[in-house]
């Protein structure tokens, strides 16, 4: 049975297009729909388009900064979640940013780890977290590509091991596809690998 899993959408907003690079590729490596903005100018027309569930916000902008714009977007849309993150935190800026209901204020560089459990906190505030059968499916099928990419084959070589079709081998690993135990097994025996492996290290 497949599982529909709504792509939660990012707005990263920074005038520095190397972060925004950066945190595009993070956030969609975990599975999130990222657009990434420069121009602070136009972020209001943006986030009336664009039906975003988050926006990331950098607030030290030529033109514009953050808290301005975040003041913009709360004339239209009081619930879309807001992080600030900045270089240059200071005491004003942050309770300005709460004020305006921002749901986070993150120090610029920040961790990675930390800055993931930001994101995992805000969906679950906003009611977009995912569930733990949606999670689990993520889990089983980023372990089962790391194993058969570790072992260099190939999703047709999976296939020819397991009797099980390309397609379907595909939607597991992008947890696209709630796996039978007897596909779970397939897998395990076609990786050398115990089942309970497949679920990760949780």
């Amino acid at each position: 049975m497949a599982i529909e899993v709504p792509a939660v959408r990012i707005l990263i907003v920074d005038d520095d297009k190397a972060i925004c690079e950066y945190m595009q590729t993070l956030l969609e490596k975990d599975g999130f729909d990222v657009k990434t903005q420069s121009d602070p100018t136009v972020v209001e027309d943006e986030v009336r388009r664009g039906s975003f569930h988050v926006v990331i916000l950098d607030l030290m902008m030529p033109k514009l900064d953050g808290i301005e714009v975040l003041k913009r977007i709360r004339t239209f849309d009081s619930d879309l979640a807001v992080i600030i993150f900045t270089a240059h935190p200071n005491l004003d800026t942050a309770v300005a940013s709460m004020k305006l209901d921002a749901v986070d204020y993150i120090k610029k560089p920040f961790n990675v780890d930390e800055f993931r459990e930001v994101i995992a906190r805000v969906m679950k505030k906003k009611g977009l977290a995912r569930t733990p059968e949606e999670q689990l499916h993520k889990i089983i099928g980023d372990t089962i590509r790391s194993m058969r990419k570790a072992k260099e084959l190939t999703l047709k070589q999976m296939s020819r091991r397991t009797g099980l079709s390309i397609s379907l081998l595909s939607q597991i690993e992008r947890a696209e596809s709630s796996p039978s135990i007897s596909s779970l097994y397939k897998i395990a025996v076609a990786l050398e690998t115990k089942i309970q492996d497949l679920f990760g290290d949780n």
